[in-house]
């Protein structure tokens, strides 16, 4: 106990309160330090990148245990290994690093700080009953006949990284169109649709394939593809399979194969989130896009 209070001393004394008057460009320094860590906080929440930092978080915890304990030995291999591991983050972070210069170049910078457009309510409902049905309806018809199909539903984690692989569209979702797409012999059905929304955002795109070596070998490319954007995504992913007609669901790197049209529904509800607030006029724009 003794070794803590001294640690604590020895380490602590520099969180003195200065005796300096505040400025006003002291308050505004601290407001836009507290707006740019807000936001970049805000952007790391919807991408891959906030487990990833929640395990260094974890990490850091780790290590300032060691160093309150003294552990010399642990001490020494950290001093060794922090300048490969800020390395190594940023290699890591390299994709969400990148899509965040992009976004930073492409949107106004005051249209992220401020909200004027339907001020009246928010909805957080992610698509419509109709989005469902239709896209239930088309992945039952397709089932009948063989079509393979493989169709992904974005939630909170954007997916523009793999609609930019495919071709886009920006169409309504029917039934129709998702039948059109992934028949045989046209120049759409080779690849993942990606549906953001009640909207096709793009078709033909390109999905990593995952790796994990307890997924049944008889399972081909499209449900790895679908796995693999699960892993990789919050995305929820339906896919037909060619060779049975079995319908399956892709989700967090599990698979559910061999689903019913009901189940399949109710898999799509749960995904809805459906829920209408009322609202006024916000002043932060982003804050509100977590409340729910």
């Amino acid at each position: 106990m003794n070794n803590i209070l001294f640690w604590l001393s020895d380490n602590l004394s520099w969180l003195t309160i200065p005796t300096v008057s505040i400025t006003v460009t002291d308050v505004l320094e601290i407001l836009i330090l507290a707006f740019l860590v807000y936001n970049l906080l805000l952007w790391i929440q919807n991408t891959r990148a906030w487990s990833l930092l929640k395990g260094m978080a974890i990490l850091a915890g780790c290590i300032a245990l060691v160093y309150l304990l003294q552990m010399t030995t642990l001490m020494y291999l950290v001093n060794r290994i922090v300048d490969i591991a800020i390395t190594a983050a940023v290699v890591v972070f390299h994709p969400e690093i990148r899509r965040a210069l992009e976004r930073l170049g492409e949107r106004p910078f005051f249209s992220g700080l401020f909200q004027f457009g339907d001020s009246d309510k928010n909805v957080s409902e992610r698509f419509s009953d109709k989005t469902i049905n239709e896209i239930v309806n088309a992945s039952v018809e397709m089932s009948k006949v063989k079509t393979g199909a493989l169709i992904v539903i974005e939630q909170n984690t954007r997916l523009e990284e793999y609609e930019r692989t495919g071709i886009m569209l920006d169409s309504i979702v029917t039934s129709q169109l998702l039948i059109n797409i992934f028949e045989h012999n046209t120049p759409l059905h080779d690849g993942a649709v990606i549906i953001k929304g009640n909207r096709i955002t793009a078709a033909t795109c390109y999905l990593p394939l995952s790796d994990n070596m307890m997924l049944n070998k008889a399972l081909g490319t499209r449900h790895r593809a679908g796995v693999g954007i699960s892993e990789e995504t919050d995305s929820k992913t339906v896919i037909v399979s060619e060779e049975t007609g079995a319908i399956s669901v892709a989700y967090k790197g599990e698979l559910k194969h061999g689903i019913s049209s009901e189940e399949l529904k109710q898999q799509l509800e749960i995904l809805q989130n459906k829920s209408v607030a009322p609202r006024k006029f916000r002043f932060w724009k982003g804050r509100a896009k977590n409340e729910a």
